[in-house]
Parts: structure tokens; C-alpha cells; sequence
């Protein structure tokens, strides 16, 4: 077990992790200026862009680069100014480190290595979102940027489908559209759905609505720029029992025919669709996948 007191008059050389504006520089706290003003170094994600903040806030303290292309190459050096008792602070370039930004490799080898590693509360599009969303707020899972590729996309997204939480990812407005189009086919089109562009800046806009509502919108506004959030509302509990209603026939199916009429209906991979009849029968994947690969002691 580790302890760590963060504010225990130490020597020691310590990190913080601030939190900068995701677009409106008003949102940066007094104590994040003042934490980044007291530093010995601040570790920037992209250093061009954060000089643009310092200057902003009269802030003087030199800049270190440290981003997923250098990050095992700075470590060291990192480390080598946290054992000189040097205090730290890292940045990315909007919202708080490590959050879908670089920063989490850095917090683990930092703690391993015994030093404090002390977050600062600030800007965060995700949370900032949602709770103008309209959505539930008790229970959400934050998926952060959803794979590229479409197979890869659906089979994530059909892991997701009986969740009741809130889920929110992150996009580029140039993939958007594709995003959407693959939900409504996971989700289908009655899924309520808000979009989110621009957050905190000037052309700040909120869309909601079903799948197919917003995606007829941007069917006929296919120019979508600036920074994208997207919140899909949870499985309600009329969807969890119509989709066990649309099970019942699969009762009678061995396991190994209802994995391949998912694969077959449904378009999954194997394993997502070992995944899927897990859920709905609420089995362990592995006696599934037992029983698909016709292991012996699985179910035929």
C-alpha cells in the first residue's frame, strides 16, 4: 500500500496536473495560474499552444514538451528533476491531463517512483456536457474517442447496448456522421442522442434528439467543424425488456446457434457475438465460447 499526503511540507519534488480552458480562457482557476506560476517546469502537450496561455496570464516559467511521440525519452529527465525536489505541472493542450490527453503513463511511473502526484479540479468537456445534456446524470461511462473502423466501432458499440448509464464519447467532427449512422444501427433510431459542438466557445451549440432526427439534420448540414461531444442516453427499461421479448425465441437454441444467428443477423465477429448471448443468457463468455467451439464440457 501506498500513502500519499499531497500537502505535507515535503522536499520532495512533486506533480501537478492542471486543468486548462477548453476554449474559454475565463475558465482558467486562480489556483491553476498560480500553481503553473510557482513551477519549476511545465510539461506541455504541445508547447506552441500553451504559450499562448502563459502569455495570456503573465505566466513565465519554461515549458518542457511531453506528448505520446516522446514520452519514454522524457521520462527519464522528468524523473532525474522530481529526486532534485523540483516541483512540476503538466498541461495538455485543453481540459485535464490524462483525460483521453497524455498524462496517465506519466502519473504511474511518477507514483512508482514515490513522489506525489497532486490534480488540480478544472475544465472538462465530458462532464461539462453532460449536465447540460438533458440526459442522466446519475449513471454515465465516459468512452472518451470510439475506434475509427466500423467493424471495430460496432462491436464496441454493441458491448455498450444494454448498458443503462449515459454514454459519452468524444469525435472528430469529419467522422461524426459515420459515429452516428453505426449507433442507429446498434442502438436504433429512437435512441435519444445530444451532440455538443464548440463547447464553452463562442458558436457553442447543443442538438438534441432521437438518431434519427439529428442524423437527418446532418444528412442535410454535412459542414460540421470545431470540437464534438456526443452523449447517447442509456437502454431504458422498455428497450432492456423488448430486446428479451425478441430473445425468447433463441430459448430453444443451443448456445453455439444463437452465436451464429447473431453473427449471422447482426453482422458481429465471433467473439462479440459470444459477448452478446453471454449477456442475454447471463453466462460467464467463457462456457459460450465453450460451447461455439464445441469444447468438450461446453453446451451443445
Amino acid at each position: 500500500m501506498q500513502e500519499q499526503k499531497s500537502f505535507q511540507a515535503s522536499d520532495r519534488g512533486r506533480l501537478y496536473l492542471v486543468p486548462t480552458p477548453i476554449g474559454n480562457l475565463e475558465d482558467m482557476t486562480f489556483r491553476a495560474v498560480t500553481t503553473l506560476k510557482e513551477a519549476d517546469l511545465i510539461l506541455s502537450e504541445d508547447t506552441r499552444n500553451t504559450q499562448k496561455l502563459l502569455n495570456h496570464f503573465d505566466i513565465s516559467t519554461k515549458q518542457l514538451s511531453y506528448h505520446k511521440f516522446n514520452h519514454q525519452e522524457r521520462l527519464a529527465t522528468i524523473l532525474k528533476r522530481l529526486e532534485e525536489g523540483q516541483v512540476l505541472a503538466q498541461v495538455s493542450d485543453a481540459g485535464m491531463p490524462a483525460i483521453s490527453d497524455p498524462g496517465a503513463d506519466l502519473v504511474q511511473a511518477v507514483i512508482q517512483a514515490g513522489y506525489a502526484v497532486i490534480p488540480l479540479p478544472g475544465p472538462n468537456a465530458a462532464l461539462t456536457a453532460l449536465m447540460a445534456s438533458g440526459l442522466d446524470t446519475q449513471r454515465f461511462l465516459f468512452v472518451g474517442f470510439p475506434p475509427r473502423k466500423k467493424k471495430a466501432l460496432k462491436e464496441t458499440l454493441a458491448d455498450l447496448k444494454g448498458d443503462q448509464a449515459t454514454l459519452i464519447f468524444y469525435e472528430s467532427p469529419y467522422r461524426l456522421r459515420q459515429s452516428l449512422k453505426v449507433c442507429a444501427e446498434v442502438f436504433g433510431d429512437d435512441r435519444k442522442v445530444v451532440v455538443v459542438r464548440e463547447l464553452t466557445k463562442r458558436f457553442e451549440e447543443f442538438r438534441r434528439g432521437t438518431l434519427a432526427e439529428v442524423l437527418a439534420y446532418y444528412e442535410d448540414h454535412p459542414e460540421i467543424k470545431g470540437e464534438i461531444c456526443f452523449m447517447l442516453a442509456g437502454q431504458s427499461e422498455e428497450e432492456a425488456q423488448a430486446e428479451q421479448a425478441a430473445a425468447a425465441p433463441n430459448a430453444g437454441l443451443s448456445l453455439r446457434d444463437q452465436v451464429l444467428g447473431r453473427m449471422a443477423q447482426e453482422g458481429l465477429t465471433s467473439k462479440a457475438a459470444i459477448k452478446a448471448v453471454a449477456k442475454d443468457q447471463g453466462l460467464a463468455k467463457q462456457e459460450v465460447y465453450a460451447a461455439y467451439h464445441q469444447i468438450e464440457g461446453g453446451q451443445g
